[in-house]
């Protein structure tokens, strides 16, 4: 959908506040020793009491369960989709967990994530969070009008796998949204590799594209593994990974995050 009228403008924009209302709820709220079922059931008390319940519960798509979980909750080498019933044992010094919250807040969709660090990180943990976070801000700031898309992955891949030397997740990506979850265009992280790979590659941006964008990095494998119909994706390595995702809105003079105050989150809680 294309979102230029104030109104849509506004219902777009105080559904992304809620998201990071909530993320920074959670900041002030993750300790180690926390089960994903504890941290999972305050991201629903929480969302109930800003009156924008998660559009992730129950959400279902061919293949698998309805998601049984209020966020996603991944934990170190899940990359996504990680569920409060995947994991019994409580966080321990050290872990990464990146939470990816969805709202829906007066008929519009938020949806960001990002990645926290439980009481310490390693040197490479470090390194990997923080190439994370600065390949979302280079990424978001490639999606110009006019430009195509592309421009994004390039943006993101250059710095993560030129610069960094991480690896970031193949088959998985960013999307438009709105008032539904999910909407063209998808948005990948990494440049197609093949002709019709990403068919959208080359679509022009045009002010009032609403997007999600969400690079999704490992320390050592681009390739991920799943069991069965379970949501949770894993590194195939079993590497550390990390996610972050911005809500953004395209206009005529260039990308608005509406998720921008994530940026200011601390990186280590606990």
């Amino acid at each position: 959908m294309s979102v230029t009228s104030p109104a849509d403008i506004e219902g777009a924009t105080n559904a992304a506040a809620c998201v990071v209302t909530m993320h920074q709820r959670l900041a002030e709220f993750l300790r180690e020793g926390q089960t994903l079922a504890e941290i999972d059931a305050f991201v629903g008390k929480t969302l109930a009491e800003l009156k924008a319940p998660s559009c992730f519960v129950g959400y279902q798509i061919r293949g698998h369960p309805p998601f049984p979980s209020h966020a996603c909750l991944s934990v170190n080498s899940c990359v996504v989709h990680g569920t409060h019933q995947m994991r019994a044992s409580p966080l321990r010094r050290g872990d990464l967990v990146s939470i990816d919250i969805g709202v829906r807040h007066k008929g519009w969709i938020g949806d960001a994530a990002w990645t926290y660090a439980i009481k310490e990180r390693d040197p490479i943990s470090e390194a990997l969070m923080r190439c994370g976070v600065e390949s979302l801000r280079r990424g978001v700031e490639a999606l110009q009008p006019g430009r195509p898309l592309i421009d994004f992955a390039k943006a993101v891949q250059s710095y993560v796998e030129g610069e960094c030397k991480f690896c970031l997740v193949r088959g998985l990506g960013g999307h438009g949204y709105g008032k539904d979850l999910h909407s063209a265009p998808f948005v990948a992280n990494v440049v197609p590799s093949y002709p019709g790979e990403w068919p959208e590659a080359w679509k022009a941006i045009k002010p009032g594209l609403l997007v999600a964008v969400e690079p999704m990095i490992a320390i050592s494998s681009s390739e991920t593994r799943s069991v069965g119909r379970e949501w949770p994706v894993f590194t195939a390595d079993g590497s550390m990974s990390v996610h972050y995702e911005a809500d953004v809105l395209v206009t005529e003079d260039g990308p608005i995050n509406l998720t921008q105050g994530l940026f200011d989150l601390p990186e280590i809680v606990g």
